[in-house]
């Protein structure tokens, strides 16, 4: 994203439930309490909006499940690969999407392995827990598929769905492909330090070492059930860097918050770190996306494309009865997320609030003469 879109999203943020952005004034219908509800940024990388958003995210993908066990998959780009995603954030992301995709499908379809058709969701994340740019995609893919001749469910065998070396030399010969044809197509720019990179033949250089590197590639069967693992991702799909919920406070030494440094093991691993206001906000628009970037993708049998014929199939051949009704799917919109109307109820009596009035952009609500006293919402 560009400097002017960093920009745009960090005053969506700090505008976002303020009287900037207007509002309404909500009355309680049974004991006449008032409160002012500030209209939301609803821009896709604010920490306060996508809640909602999330959780209904997670009920579609929840009406998606089937009747199996499921692995929880992640494709990391090595590090050196980091700074040249940075500045292509575009292709190089969509690129890691392709690929980890192309590498599951194809591995799970060769009769030496699995010999089937099979789905996967993927969500983007390009940050780690200390806001460091990492990107990675995370994948939740059913134990099994549909056999390729579309007769018969295909199991996988107990606690394992692919080779995870197989998986990382295809995932990393597919990705490399993938930049250099990127490269040669002159879609990929370079800035600052990276502006050799320019040259064909140091590009081609930089890229050797990781030819022979082991990329990494994460798999294992989450015991406590696919909904875990649908929780842990929901958590993330609409949210950027971090969530309200690490910050633990804000003084003159800067934003403290909670994080996990994976190098220690055991309650070592949870611990807390002090940024600059300056560097706590650059880390975090390392992360915003470009404008109109999908980062929940579906593949194979959960593409859009013959999503609900493909899950019917696949519980018939489970044996599962099939549920009336179309399959849910989260919203197209990749910045916004339409308003749920959901609104809290009365904080004095539990009773139902209702809008009486609305106000513009910067303006303020008209004071309830003689009303009682108004209170404002905070989120």
């Amino acid at each position: 994203m560009s400097a002017l879109g960093q920009l745009q999203v960090m005053s969506a943020i700090e505008n976002c439930r303020s009287a900037v952005l207007g509002g309404h004034v909500e009355r309680c219908q049974d004991c006449g309490h008032r409160r002012i509800a500030y209209n939301s940024c609803r821009n896709r990388h604010c920490p306060k909006c996508q809640g909602a958003a999330a959780r209904d995210w997670l009920a579609a993908r929840e009406a998606d499940l089937l009747p199996v066990g499921y692995f929880h998959l992640v494709f990391t780009l090595p590090a050196e690969i980091g700074a040249i995603a940075y500045q292509n954030k575009a292709v190089v992301y969509d690129l890691l999407f392709r690929t980890a995709a192309e590498t599951l499908l194809t591995i799970a379809a060769d009769p030496k392995h699995l010999g089937a058709r099979i789905g996967a969701t993927a969500v983007l994340h390009s940050w780690g827990s200390a806001m460091t740019h990492h990107p990675h995609i995370h994948m939740i893919v059913p134990s099994g598929g549909i056999s390729l001749d579309n007769t018969h469910w295909v199991s996988c065998r107990s606690g394992f769905l692919l080779p995870v070396r197989v998986l990382s030399r295809l995932f990393r010969r597919l990705f490399l492909t993938g930049l250099a044809d990127a490269h040669a197509a002159g879609r990929l720019a370079f800035f600052g330090e990276l502006g050799g990179l320019c040259s064909r033949s140091a590009f081609d250089a930089s890229l050797a070492p990781l030819r022979k590197k082991n990329w990494f590639v994460y798999a294992k069967a989450p015991f406590a059930g696919p909904e875990a693992v649908l929780a842990y991702l929901a958590r993330y799909t609409h949210r950027v860097a971090i969530s309200n919920s690490r910050l633990i406070g804000l003084d003159e030494r800067g934003v403290t918050f909670r994080y996990k440094d994976y190098r220690h093991n055991g309650q070592a691993r949870y611990r807390t770190m002090t940024l600059a206001p300056g560097e706590f906000i650059r880390r975090f628009l390392l992360h915003t996306l470009p404008k109109g970037f999908h980062r929940i993708r579906h593949y194979g049998l959960l593409a859009s494309a013959g999503c609900n014929a493909n899950i019917a199939r696949a519980r018939e051949l489970i044996a599962m009865p099939v549920p009336s009704g179309d399959i849910p799917t989260e919203p197209n919109n990749p910045d916004q997320t339409a308003a749920t109307g959901h609104r809290p109820p009365c904080p004095c009596c539990g009773g139902r609030m209702i809008i009486v009035e609305t106000f513009e952009r910067s303006r303020a609500p008209r004071g309830p003469p003689g009303g009682p006293r108004v209170r404002t919402a905070t989120s």
